[in-house]
């Protein structure tokens, strides 16, 4: 929490009021990296610190094994294009694998001042407050998230499955973050949320949270969440949602 937090703090007051205005140029491009970058150095060097048996994989690169057998999964700025735009759904993503099981995951939302954190077994949690995701709702009824690539013909394909599942639902939000997604599963915000083409630090922190706050989580049925697919949902949409998914061919390209 310490770890999201400053970098958070970092990337929020780091930013520069002006970079969305040159948004298609090299050069705030640039700047996100930099910033991108420079928290995750920040991350690991706490975790290095406190943690130095532990072993490391981040999204700017850092990926080293350990001796504990805990690994820190990092996602210093998930959610880039946001806040390349100056969009406040962005945030800092860790989680706590231990032989392989995540254990713990901490998401932190600057602009939005949330913190949310889970513990295996011990809930999830927004600040002191505990997390449900939202109560059993028919699927038409049901409000989902989800993304999209930017693989152009990933996205024409994300697109063909999201046609499909647009008539079926109360509708589509698109929102830009995975972790913020599924903790907005988690708060209740979203009735469920999917998406191909995840990794494994956009998806750690938020999955857990999302599941110790009832949710179900997987992929494509019987199968953990993966890159393949990843999907959070209340039960009862989960079911529903899940099947309809695997009909239209949301795990491949």
């Amino acid at each position: 929490m310490e770890a999201t937090r400053q970098a958070g703090a970092l990337l929020r007051d780091g930013r520069p009021a002006d970079l969305a205005v040159a948004a298609t140029k090299t050069s705030p491009i640039d700047v996100v990296t930099e910033m991108d970058i420079a928290a995750e150095k920040l991350i690991t060097g706490i975790l290095a610190e406190r943690r130095p048996e532990d072993g490391l994989l981040g999204e700017e690169g850092a990926d080293t094994p350990g001796t504990s057998g805990v690994r820190w999964v990092v996602d210093p700025l998930d959610g880039t294009v946001n806040y390349l735009y100056g969009l406040p759904s962005w945030g800092v993503s860790i989680a706590a694998e231990y032989g392989g099981e995540t254990v713990v995951g901490v998401v932190a939302a600057p602009m939005r001042g949330e913190v949310y954190h889970a513990v295996l077994g011990g809930g999830a949690w927004l600040g002191t407050a505990r997390l449900a995701c939202r109560p059993a709702a028919p699927l038409d009824q049901a409000l989902v998230g989800t993304g999209f690539a930017y693989v152009q013909t990933r996205r024409a394909r994300q697109a063909d499955v999201a046609q499909r599942i647009i008539p079926l639902v109360r509708d589509i939000r698109r929102g830009g973050s995975a972790a913020l997604d599924l903790c907005d599963v988690a708060a209740g915000r979203l009735d469920g949320y999917y998406e191909r083409g995840l990794n494994p630090w956009d998806l750690a922190a938020g999955e857990l949270i999302a599941r110790e706050a009832g949710a179900l989580t997987g992929g494509r049925p019987g199968e953990p969440a993966s890159g393949e697919l990843a999907l959070a949902a209340s039960p009862a949409v989960f079911a529903s949602l899940q099947p309809l998914l695997e009909e239209a061919g949301a795990w491949h390209d």
